[in-house]
């Protein structure tokens, strides 16, 4: 996705504008009001600055992540395979959210379909990370405040996104871009900010402290959803409007099941949950990083950095030199790298790395470096194959259940890799076979590649409308 600085409105060139009146000639200076500035060629509008600010709240959540893992591993002394179950969970609501877009558009709430769900979602995510920072003390109320907190993320997003949507409509190519650099570049940016403080915080203050900080920011979303320009939806007949609920509801899922079930559909999405569904041996390796290796939560932090970075290389990696290369021989190519890369995890669990005279911590941010530029670049055609998938009229909602499809491969994959991670007696303390479940995992990832004959064999098209991909590692 490239950034288009270079918008500029009809506006700008009436500076010194000549007007006549009472037969004389006046000039007008142009006074600079809030929507003359700019960024990425977007108006900052007080409309565009809540879309914007909704987009830098998802990204500066991250805040938590890594407090979340040491307070799983620490303080609630979980094992990784019950880390693993509980980050599975915890993703749940990314599943559904085809559903929220339903809700907001046939169900408004105190009179607004987008701005009411915003301060909710809100309100909600601080309320889900207050319950963290005083009074969750167990796995299975960490587990659903959590999946409180996913939920109030995954809910704004959707909102947002159609937000963003209905902007677009209308707007030249060249506009619609630029708004998605915005939101794009609003987010990344509260990733890379919430990736440098994430493990220093943890380190000074500990995780309760970093959970109440955190409860702060879903505020910012309730805050600004007040400069949303919405009409208020009046004089609606509940029990008419709860029927129409059912019956357009309904009917999207009659329509999707029948956009879904095409063939030139279900085959290429078969093959994007199967891709997903290979298991993870994340939650093995942060254990074995932390607990064998030692890494400290400041440092894990800078990896975190690093690899919010990388994951912007790989998007420019993409859009440099990959996206007029065709869809199957993309995943094929960086699936067999991928695989070869993630083995050299393995090096850092046997110790070979430090033979060589590379020290842990370097090698380990080496190593996240290549494998997430790697990781992002490949995960990019899942997103243009999604969008090329969806017929006209039905864009947005079946995209959106294109990617749940996707997310819910994603959290299979994580669920099998904690089963194996148990079934090979990887826990807290022993780290015996995590060689050999690294080994395994990073070889199930080619499992799928018999199948990239369901994949659709054109180019994509580099001049096709702007996509709105979701870019939020999950």
């Amino acid at each position: 996705m490239t950034m288009n600085p270079r918008m500029r409105s009809e506006g700008n060139d009436m500076e010194g504008m000549v007007s006549s009146y009472s037969g004389k000639t006046a000039v007008h200076k142009k006074k600079y009001s809030p929507s003359n500035i700019k960024i990425f060629g977007v108006d900052l509008s007080p409309d565009n600055v809540a879309v914007a600010m909704v987009y830098f709240v998802q990204g500066v959540l991250g805040l938590a992540r890594l407090a979340v893992s040491f307070y799983l591993k620490d303080d609630l002394h979980l094992d990784p395979a019950e880390t693993a179950v509980v980050s599975g969970f915890s993703a749940f609501p990314w599943l559904v959210k085809p559903l929220y877009g339903f809700i907001s558009d046939s169900v408004p709430l105190f009179g607004y379909r987008r701005r009411s769900y915003l301060i909710l979602s809100g309100l909600l995510g601080a309320l889900s990370w207050t319950l963290m920072a005083t009074l969750v003390d167990s796995k299975y109320g960490a587990a659903f405040c959590i999946l409180l907190g996913s939920l109030s993320v995954a809910f704004s997003d959707v909102v947002v996104d159609s937000m963003v949507v209905e902007r677009a409509r209308g707007e030249s190519q060249s506009m619609s871009g630029s708004l998605q650099s915005l939101c794009w570049g609003s987010s990344a940016f509260g990733g890379i900010v919430s990736s440098y403080f994430s493990g220093s915080l943890v380190d000074a203050y500990g995780v309760r402290f970093v959970f109440g900080v955190t409860a702060l920011l879903p505020l910012i979303t309730s805050v600004v959803a007040v400069l949303v320009k919405e009409q208020p939806v009046r004089g609606i007949n509940r029990p008419s409007a709860n029927y129409d609920f059912l019956r357009s509801s309904r009917q999207h899922v009659v329509e999707l099941w029948g956009a879904v079930s095409q063939r030139n559909v279900l085959l290429p999405t078969l093959f994007i949950f199967l891709w997903q569904a290979t298991p993870q041996s994340d939650s093995a390796m942060f254990f074995f990083t932390t607990n064998k290796l030692g890494f400290t939560p400041e440092f894990l932090g800078r990896v975190k950095l690093v690899t919010s970075i990388a994951s912007l290389l790989g998007v420019g990696l993409y859009n440099g030199f990959l996206k007029k290369v065709p869809l199957r021989k993309i995943f094929l190519v960086t699936t067999i790298f991928g695989c070869a890369l993630g083995m050299s995890q393995v090096l850092l669990v046997t110790g070979l790395n430090r033979e060589w005279g590379i020290s842990d911590e370097w090698f380990a941010i080496g190593d996240s470096l290549i494998i997430t530029v790697l990781g992002q670049a490949s995960f990019m055609p899942v997103l243009v194959l999604a969008a090329k998938l969806c017929p006209e009229g039905m864009e947005a909602t079946l995209f959106a259940t294109l990617m749940s499809i996707s997310n819910g491969g994603s959290v299979l994959g994580g669920l099998i890799g904690a089963g194996l991670t148990q079934m090979f007696g990887v826990t807290k303390d022993s780290f015996d076979n995590l060689s050999t479940l690294i080994i395994l995992c990073n070889l199930s990832s080619l499992l799928p590649l018999p199948l990239l004959r369901l994949l659709p064999q054109e180019t994509p098209d580099s001049n096709s409308d702007t996509i709105d991909v979701e870019l939020k590692s999950n």
